[in-house]
């Protein structure tokens, strides 16, 4: 199977601090894990992404804040900081969407996963939050439709609930939204009541994990709830989220979940269609088994 890895340095001047989680130490310890796989995947860049592409998601409003905030590196909040290299980064953190997509799209490779900083599942059409700052995977999504596909199912099984994907799309009966989460955790959204409303009602599906939660209620709902949600939807590609702060080392959060529990639910989330997939990072904060959880998923991408 020919997967894509797509990063670039770009994405190391996104600096949040010295204390601050989402750090570039993030991406780098993914990189030198994932040292070995590299002559085995097809290496690309991401572009720099045009004010177009945004709107796909964002109102130019959006767009011209977090441009005004990185000119001078102030913070949106306590949690969501700008440097001067931030919107060059979000924006290219977009950009490697677009690439994977155009990519998959001309033959070129069959699955991608964007290694890129910012994350962005937090960030809704008109709030950046969470670390996040621009929606990577919602104008992934968005962008993939622009091209011909028509339905788009997006998977989250970051630890926290993507918030602002669900909003983007919670009226919308052409992107199916899936997330597991933690219970009790940021940002507090996510209900299992929560299946979208008008003609987007059915087309989101929650499911809450309390702290504590161990690889076998992960793998219950990646076995037993998302295959229905798939046979229904019938997705012409699949986009995840892959956030890996649901690790059982992870400082901001509770559940016990192992590499190898990981490791089974990419190859659920892979053996669930026979269509594209392209994975973006989201969360993961220790850095160790950032970097293996990474491999360990980039090496299922493998298997045909």
């Amino acid at each position: 199977m020919k997967v894509a890895y797509i990063t670039d340095d770009v994405y190391l001047k996104h600096d949040t601090g010295t204390m601050h989680p989402e750090s570039p130490q993030r991406l780098r310890a993914i990189n030198r894990a994932i040292e070995p796989l590299r002559d085995s995947l097809i290496l690309k860049s991401p572009i720099s992404v045009s004010g177009r592409i945004l709107e796909f998601v964002h109102p130019s409003e959006h767009i011209e804040m977090i441009k005004n905030v990185s000119a001078y590196g102030g913070s949106i909040d306590s949690d969501t900081v700008c440097s001067i290299d931030s919107y060059d980064a979000a924006i290219m953190a977009v950009g490697a969407g677009t690439v994977s997509l155009d990519g998959i799209r001309a033959g070129e490779f069959e699955r991608a996963f964007c290694a890129v900083r910012p994350p962005g599942h937090h960030a809704t059409p008109m709030q950046a939050m969470g670390f996040c700052l621009f929606n990577n995977i919602a104008i992934a999504a968005r962008y993939a439709q622009s091209i011909g596909y028509k339905k788009v199912m997006i998977i989250d099984f970051d630890v926290h609930h993507g918030n602002g994907t669900q909003d983007t799309f919670y009226e919308d009966d052409s992107v199916f939204y899936f997330s597991s989460h933690q219970a009790y955790a940021y940002p507090g959204t996510g209900a299992e009541s929560d299946k979208g409303s008008g003609k987007g009602e059915g087309y989101t599906s929650n499911f809450l994990m309390m702290p504590g939660s161990s690889d076998s209620e992960l793998l219950d709902i990646y076995e037993n709830n998302l295959p229905p949600c798939i046979d229904s939807f019938k997705p012409d590609i699949i986009l995840v989220s892959a956030g890996y702060d649901l690790h059982e080392s992870d400082p901001l959060a509770q559940l016990n979940v192992t590499t190898e529990g990981i490791r089974r639910i990419v190859r659920m989330i892979l053996d669930s269609a026979d269509v594209p997939f392209v994975f973006f990072l989201e969360g993961g904060y220790n850095v160790n088994a950032l970097g293996e959880n990474v491999k360990v998923t980039l090496k299922e991408m493998m298997v045909e």
